[in-house]
C-alpha cells in the first residue's frame, strides 16, 4: 500500500498475492473435493438494499495518516442469542460496540453499547476468539499502541485482561492478526502482525516493524514472552490454515512492499514444539512482492488443496499449488478466473484500484462460492482510482466469476477498508456491512430475488455451528464437510485473513435447490465425526461425539 502519493506507476509491479483460508475469519476456505461434481446452474444476482440510515449505526473510522491502513470490523456473538454483534475500529475515534437487534428476517437493527472497555481510541481492527474455551466470546483489539486482550465475561461486557493471561501487548502498530490451536495446548498461539516501527513519541516511521508469534506457557495458564517474526515486511494481514492437509497449520503474511526493500510475501512453518521457520526458495517458496493487504481462501480450481486470494494495488493474485502439497509454489490464476480486479467495476476512471478485505461466500445460495473485495483509495493518490467501488464477484458453474456489484445494488464510492458478509437478521442470506476511511460506516440487507418489502429466498442453504468440549470450544483448524449429491464442499474453521477483520459463529452453505445434506466435522485433531442428514433452511449445532445435529430456532424479535 503506498502512503504518499506517487507520479508513476509499474503496474506490473502492483500485483496482489494469496493466502490461506479466512473468514473470515472471514476465515473460511471451501471447495469441491475428490472429484466432487460443481452445481450446474449458477444463480442470479442478489439484491442488496442499504439499511444504514435506519439501522442505529452511526460510527466512523477516521485519523491520519496512521490510520490508512486500518479500518476492521469483528463479527461475533456477545451475548449468547445466536445473532452476530458488531465491533468497529474508529481509528482516532472510539471503537464501538452494536448489539444486533434485528428481527427475524426483517430489516436490520442494532444498539449501541458503551462501555470505557469497548471505546477504546487508536483502534485500527478487532478478531473475536474465545481464549479460555469458556463459551463467552473475547477480542483481540489490535491499535496504535497497546494491543488488547477484552475478556468476554457474557452479556455484550468485557474486561482488560492484558495482566490476567500474562500478555505482553506492546507498544506498537498491529494491523494484523491470527491464531491457532498447538496440540492439546489449553491456549492458543496468537499471531500479531505489525506495520511500521514507531519512533519515541509513537509516531510510526517508514521502517518495517517485526511482527510476533505468541504461544502459551508450558503450565497453560498463561502466554509467555512473544517470538519475533524476523525478517518483518510491513505486515497488513495473516493467517494459520493448513495449506497442505498435513494437520499443521502454517502462518502465511500478506506485506506491504511500498516500504521494504529487499522483502517478499511470507509463509512460516509453525510446529507445535519448534521454533517458526520461514519457507525459503529452497524449499520451494517463490519469491513474491506486491502490495499485500488481505488474505482470503478457496478451493477454486477443485484440486483439494486451498487456492490464496491475496489483495493489492493494481492487480490482485489468486495463487494455486503448481505441484501438488510437496512445496508451497504457487502459480497465479487471477485472471483466467476473473478476479484480478486491476481497475474499478464502474465509476468510469481507467486507473488501478486499490483492494483491501477479500471474502469467499455463497451470497446467492447457489452453492456456488462468491467473493467480495472492498477497495477505497488510499488517501486521495491521483495516480489510482479515486472512484473505486467495492467488487461483488458471482461465482459461475466453470469455476469463473462474473462482476456484479452494480446489479446487486451495492455501489458507493466511500474509500472502504473491513467488511464482513454475515446473516445478521438470521434468514439464511448473507447481509454485508463495509467500514469506510473518513466517511460511515454502511450496512445493507440481502433481500435476495425480492426487495426490501418482499425479499425472495433464491437458493437453499445451511448455516453450521461446530463445538466441542475443553480448550478450543469453537474447533479452530476443523473442517466442515457439506454433501449434496456427489457434491461435497469444505471449510476450514480459521481465525484470522481478511483485512482487520473478523468473524466468530455460524458457517453459511448454499445448497442450491437441495431439500436435504449430509454434514460432518473433521475435528483440529484429525477425527473425523459421522455424516449427519440435515434438513435444508435451518441453523445447526455439532457437537463433537453426538449421533445427531441439533436443530437451533433464531429469536423471533
Amino acid at each position: 500500500m503506498r502512503v504518499r502519493r506517487r507520479t508513476t506507476l509499474a503496474i506490473a509491479g502492483a500485483v496482489a498475492i494469496v493466502a490461506i483460508v479466512a473468514v473470515t475469519a472471514t476465515g473460511f476456505a471451501l471447495g469441491y473435493f475428490g472429484g466432487s461434481a460443481r452445481p450446474t446452474t449458477a444463480g442470479g444476482t442478489p439484491h442488496f438494499v442499504e439499511e444504514t440510515a435506519g439501522s442505529g449505526l452511526s460510527h466512523t473510522y477516521g485519523g491520519g495518516d496512521a490510520y490508512v491502513a486500518g479500518g476492521g470490523v469483528a463479527v461475533f456473538d456477545c451475548n449468547g442469542d445466536g445473532r452476530p454483534d458488531i465491533y468497529l475500529a474508529g481509528g482516532s475515534n472510539p471503537a464501538a460496540l452494536y448489539r444486533n437487534d434485528s428481527p427475524l428476517g426483517g430489516d436490520l437493527k442494532f444498539t449501541q453499547l458503551h462501555d470505557t472497555t469497548t471505546d477504546l481510541t487508536g483502534v485500527e481492527g478487532a478478531y473475536p476468539i474465545d481464549i479460555e474455551g469458556d463459551g463467552n466470546v473475547d477480542l483481540v483489539v489490535l491499535r496504535l499502541g497497546e494491543t488488547e486482550l477484552l475478556r468476554g465475561l457474557g452479556g455484550c461486557r468485557f474486561e482488560k485482561a492484558n495482566a490476567a493471561w500474562s500478555f505482553d501487548g506492546g507498544n506498537d502498530y498491529a494491523t494484523a492478526f491470527s491464531a491457532t490451536w498447538e496440540g492439546s495446548n489449553a491456549l492458543p498461539t496468537l499471531a500479531i502482525g505489525h506495520y511500521l516501527k514507531l519512533d519515541a513519541t509513537g509516531t510510526p516511521t517508514r521502517a518495517c516493524a517485526d511482527s510476533e508469534l505468541v504461544r502459551p506457557k508450558a503450565d497453560g495458564t498463561a502466554f509467555d514472552r512473544p517470538i519475533a517474526l524476523t525478517p518483518g515486511y510491513c505486515t497488513l494481514s495473516m493467517l494459520f490454515s493448513d495449506w497442505d492437509l498435513s494437520g499443521r497449520r502454517d502462518l502465511r503474511l500478506a506485506n506491504d512492499r511500498n516500504y521494504y526493500v529487499n522483502g517478499e510475501e511470507q509463509l512460516w512453518r509453525v510446529a507445535p514444539g519448534e521454533s517458526p521457520r520461514l519457507y525459503t526458495n529452497a524449499d520451494g517458496w517463490v519469491s513474491l512482492q506486491i502490495w499485500g493487504m488481505g488474505i482470503a481462501g478457496y478451493d477454486v480450481n477443485g484440486d483439494g488443496y486451498p487456492d490464496y486470494y491475496v489483495t493489492s494495488q493494481a492487480d490482485n493474485r489468486l495463487q494455486t499449488l503448481a505441484a501438488g502439497p510437496n512445496q508451497p509454489s504457487y502459480r497465479d490464476i487471477a485472471l483466467e478466473r476473473g478476479v484480478a480486479a486491476t481497475r474499478p467495476g464502474s465509476g468510469g476512471q481507467d486507473l488501478p484500484s486499490t483492494s483491501w478485505h477479500p471474502e469467499f461466500e455463497d451470497v446467492n445460495n447457489d452453492g456456488l462460492i462468491d467473493l467480495f473485495v472492498s477497495k477505497g483509495n488510499i488517501n486521495e493518490q491521483l495516480d489510482f482510482a479515486t472512484k473505486d467501488p467495492s467488487d461483488l464477484f458471482l461465482g459461475q458453474p466453470d469455476g469463473t466469476f462474473k462482476e456484479q456489484a452494480e446489479a446487486a445494488g451495492i455501489v458507493e464510492y466511500d474509500r472502504g477498508r473491513g467488511a464482513a458478509l454475515a446473516d445478521f437478521n438470521m434468514d439464511g442470506l448473507l447481509d454485508l456491512i463495509e467500514v469506510h476511511y473518513g466517511a460511515p460506516v454502511r450496512v445493507w440487507r440481502n433481500v435476495g430475488s425480492g426487495d426490501a418489502a418482499a425479499p425472495g429466498q433464491m437458493g437453499n442453504w445451511l448455516e453450521v455451528r461446530p463445538t466441542q468440549a475443553g480448550p478450543n470450544r469453537d474447533a479452530i483448524g476443523a473442517w466442515i464437510e457439506v454433501k449434496v449429491g456427489d457434491a461435497t464442499t469444505r471449510r476450514e474453521l480459521t481465525i484470522g485473513g481478511g483485512h482487520a477483520s473478523g468473524q466468530l459463529g455460524w458457517t453459511h452453505f448454499g445448497l442450491g435447490p437441495a431439500g436435504t445434506a449430509q454434514v460432518r466435522v473433521k475435528w483440529p485433531d484429525g477425527q473425523a465425526g459421522p455424516w449427519l442428514q440435515v434438513a435444508a433452511n435451518q441453523f445447526v449445532d455439532i457437537v463433537r461425539g453426538a449421533t445427531e445435529a441439533r436443530p437451533w430456532s433464531p429469536p423471533s424479535a
